[in-house]
């Protein structure tokens, strides 16, 4: 699981401009909290505020109370309003399991996690989930990570956003300029339409909205998912998956 590196100053509001060469997320990563770090614990569905303020602001952080089941007759499962939005889905939008995942195309435990566990979910539960995505990319660990996704979603301006997911993660090419343009071509890309849109940075203002989301949200490492608004931090295997698809599929989690 990828985290923010830690500084020790913060500030509680960072400032909203950004540009091409000065990024909000960048403001953000170097103000992290040391003592908002250490509430995460890595591997377990978490709790925390109240699904009222989980759109930021001075309630308790996510993670502040952790456990590796859903039932327990001490606390209740917070769902947190995290919605798809306009960002990349695949499977039934009326699907009864909205999975959403929050993700860093650098982050070698997201590769991990698409790999060994997205697969089988999609197989196992076809026509009962709708993945999504939506970017978090942690700049100040990873280079690569805002051009990347800035990449994928240039080719998902042509109907190519998931074979060029793909790619990025399975593709064995390290993440540049050239190998964006190798995956377009291999996909059938309109080049001079795709490069375009990466050198400009077409899809930068929407990447940073992802970004602004999650880290308001509170969500400061990657992969973070959400099922149905049920939290899960890190590259879990798929049988944590199944516990609490199941257990939703079946009504049992309040």
């Amino acid at each position: 699981m990828d985290e923010f590196p830690i500084h020790s100053s913060q500030k509680n509001n960072p400032s909203p401009e950004n540009t091409l060469t000065f990024k909000r997320s960048h403001v953000y990563m170097a103000l992290v909290p040391l003592a908002f770090v250490a509430g995460l614990m890595v591997g377990f569905i978490f709790w925390g505020r109240s699904a009222g303020d989980a759109s930021g602001g001075n309630s308790t952080p996510i993670a502040q109370a952790a456990t590796s089941t859903l039932q327990t007759t001490e606390k209740v499962p917070v769902r947190y309003n995290v919605p798809a939005g306009n960002n990349p889905s695949t499977g039934p939008e009326n699907a009864p399991i909205t999975l959403i995942e929050f993700s860093d195309y650098e982050c070698p435990f997201c590769q991990k996690w698409y790999v060994e566990t997205y697969p089988q979910l999609m197989q196992d539960y076809q026509g009962k989930i709708r993945f999504v995505y939506r970017d978090f990319p942690l700049t100040g660990l990873h280079a690569n990570a805002s051009p990347a996704a800035i990449a994928a979603d240039c080719a998902g301006e042509q109907g190519k956003y998931f074979p060029f997911h793909d790619k990025l993660f399975t593709g064995g090419l390290s993440l540049s300029r050239e190998t964006y343009i190798q995956y377009a071509t291999d996909l059938g890309l309109d080049l001079d339409q795709f490069t375009s849109c990466v050198d400009t940075n077409k899809f930068q203002d929407a990447v940073e909205a992802n970004y602004t989301f999650a880290y308001n949200l509170g969500i400061q490492s990657t992969p973070t998912f959400f099922i149905n608004g049920l939290a899960i931090v890190g590259a879990q295997p798929y049988s944590v998956f199944k516990q609490i698809i199941d257990q939703e599929l079946a009504g049992q989690i309040p």
